[in-house]
This record gives structure tokens, sequence and C-alpha cells, in this order.
């Protein structure tokens, strides 16, 4: 592995931005302020902010590279691929692919999980980012509960998370337009889709103790799981006690305070961030930010949302770039248990990225490092090569 030397940036170190320079050597940061000689490569960082790569641990846009159009499907390694440059382009080194598995056929279907999930492991050696597989499951979802704890027990699953969408479901069905998304997504035919809806709906009775099956098979398998869209602090509570320590989206303020008071993890879209508001109408998570109840700040469905969302932050007075930046890397990574990233410092992860910030609320990507590879740069004059002695050459 290449050894990589970045010099005169402005870096992140702790929570303060410094002048520094470190070295990257076998995929890990070896050194700060150290000197740069002898490394293969070496990036000038001048004029740019050096900052721990992003961790995304909810992100679902790649099914639009899946499903770019109501019935259009496109093969599962091409969407993956693509996705992977996108997010990498956008500072996200360590992805979490939220894959809703659910007793829908079609786009959110369990085939479809299936494969995504056998394709994200067989792919990963090729992907850029450090791509894992984010399981919501839709807990009304009875018939594939026995698969689904076979993989939590095997570890193949990095989050899991309980989503049931099965009261907004319902509602939207006197809704057209929702309604017909819905549909698109199934392949089914109105009339098959609202039958199938009727049959799921009876199953509400079964749900609570299929959740705690599950809950339990994560807990022994040591998976982090998450609830989302908790609308109330008694089903934050209820689902604490099951393990779950991070709060997806809770809807309200109330939710969030019970959360925090827990010590849960607190994640929002940073969509929300970056265009002002939910699209939903639900919590604002700025307001949120401000009140100390957000720890993790997620793609969502738009990859560049992350990175606008950390220079939002600061450009509205809310945070500091160092408190603004830990809601999308240190925080994350925390929440998702990954110790050795987020960070700029010896021995982690050397998932860097360089950015370009002199124009307010348009950071700019110019270069990143993920495990220690430059896997993305839009400057090439800022990057040197130095040819390895040939006594190391012949070895």
């Amino acid at each position: 592995m290449t050894d990589i030397s970045i010099s005169s940036g402005r870096g992140l170190i702790g929570s303060e931005l410094v002048d520094t320079s470190l070295t990257v050597s076998e995929g890990v940061i070896d050194r700060l302020d150290a000197p740069t000689r002898g490394a293969a490569l070496n990036l000038d960082a001048n004029g740019l902010t050096v900052l721990p790569g992003i961790v995304d641990i909810h992100g679902d846009a790649f099914e639009r590279q899946m499903m770019p159009r109501a019935g259009v499907d496109f093969p599962i390694d091409v969407a993956l691929v693509e996705s992977d440059r996108q997010a990498v382009s956008n500072g996200i080194t360590t992805v979490f692919h939220a894959t809703t598995w659910s007793w829908e056929p079609g786009l959110r279907s369990a085939d479809n999980a299936r494969q995504l999930l056998e394709a994200i492991e067989g792919l990963r050696p090729r992907l850029a980012a450090d791509t894992r597989f984010h399981l919501r499951h839709e807990t009304y979802n009875l018939d594939d509960e026995d698969e689904i704890r076979q993989l939590l027990a095997a570890r193949r699953i990095g989050l899991f998370a309980f989503n049931d969408h099965m009261d907004s479901t319902v509602a939207s069905l006197d809704k057209p337009h929702k309604r017909q998304r819905m549909v698109d997504r199934t392949g089914l035919s109105g009339d098959e889709f609202d039958r199938l809806v009727a049959r799921v709906v009876t199953r509400a009775d079964a749900v609570p103790a299929s959740i705690a099956r599950l809950a339990e098979t994560a807990r022994k398998a040591g998976v982090r799981m998450l609830s989302h869209d908790d609308e109330s602090p008694e089903m934050r509570r209820a689902f604490r006690a099951q393990g779950v320590g991070i709060a997806e989206f809770p809807v309200n303020e109330e939710t969030a305070r019970e959360a925090a008071a827990g010590g849960d993890a607190i994640v929002f879209g940073a969509p929300n961030v970056v265009r002002g508001g939910s699209h939903t109408g639900w919590t604002k998570a700025s307001d949120m930010i401000a009140k100390g109840l957000c720890s993790v700040l997620a793609s969502d469905y738009y990859y560049p949302a992350p990175l606008l969302a950390a220079y939002r932050l600061v450009a509205d007075g809310i945070l500091p770039l160092g408190r603004a930046w830990g809601l999308i890397s240190a925080g994350p990574a925390q929440a998702a248990g990954l110790s050795d990233r987020g960070a700029l410092a010896p021995g982690q992860r050397a998932d860097i990225v360089l950015v370009d910030d002199s124009l307010p609320m348009r950071p700019r990507v110019v270069a990143v490092i993920a495990a220690g590879r430059l896997v993305h740069l839009t400057e090439a004059d800022r990057l040197s090569t130095r040819a390895a002695p040939r006594a190391a050459a012949a070895e």
C-alpha cells in the first residue's frame, strides 16, 4: 500500500482547526506534524481543510441507481458501483446502505434485499468506500423473520433498524398520488396492492413478539440497532429496553429529549438541515442540533447532504466546524461501534477528505483518501510522486 503525505493544510485535530501535516502508512494515519519526506505520494493541501472521512449510517440514494424511474430496473452491481462513486466524491468514506426489507414485492422486497446484500459482500473489495449493509426491517414482515435472524446471528448485517410504515401506508391508500407511487415500486396492480395491504395489516397482534425475538438475536450478535420514526417517549423507552440504542429520525422534540436523557444516539437527516426543514413537515433538524438533541446526521436520500449540512450549520452560526463535522464523522462512527475512524489521529483508519471551503455553504471536495488509498482527486497539480529507491524496489 502506497504511503501518502499531506502537507500545508488546516486539519481538524480534536475539535480545533490547526495548521498541520500528516502521513499515512499501511492504511492508517501514521504521524501528525511529521516531515513529509519519503512518501510515494505527496498531496499539497495549501488553502484546504483536512477532515476525517464522513461516516454515513443511513443512506438509500442507491435505490435511485437501481430504479431511476418506477418500473425501470438496472443491475444491482452497476447501481452499487455508481453509488460508490457518488458517495466518495462527496467525502463519504464509510457507507451503510439502508435497505428496506419489506412485505412488499418489487424494489423493497425480500429478493431485492438478499441480492443487494450478496452484491455488497461480493463487490466490497472493488468499492472505494467501506460499504456495509443496514437492514431496515418492516416489522409487519413476519414471513422472513427466521431468515433475518440467521443473518443477524451470522453478523452479515452491519446495522439493524425497526421500521413500521403500516399506518402511513394505510393512510396513503386514500391519497391517489402517494398510493400510485407505492403501487409502482411493487410492480402490482392497484387492486393487488390493496388486497396485499389488507392481508398484512391483520398481522398486528404478532408484531411485538417478532420485534422482541429479533432484538434478542441482534443483542446476542452484537449488532447495533435503530428504531425509525419514534413517535413518543414511551416508544423510545420501549425500544431502549430491548437494546435499541439509536433513535433514528424521532418525529418530535419530546421523543428526542427522551432519547438524549437515556444516552441514546439521535439521528436526523442531513437534507433536513440543508433544505431548512423536513420535507415531511416533521422535526426541524437544525433546531434539534441547536438544543443538543442530535448526535448524527445521515445522508438519508441525498449523498451531497452531509458535507453541505456541516457547512450550513457553520454559516448559520449554530455550531463551529469541529462540532458540526462531528455529526457526520465521529458521531456516526461511535453510534455504529466503529472506534477506528472519525478522527485525524495516529492509528486511526486513514479516511481523509480535503475540502475547499473558500465559498461559504458551498464546500467542494478536492481529494479523498479511503483506508490509505487516494480514491478521488479533482486537482491533479496538488499531487506529486516520488520514485521508490532502487534498493527498496528490488526487494
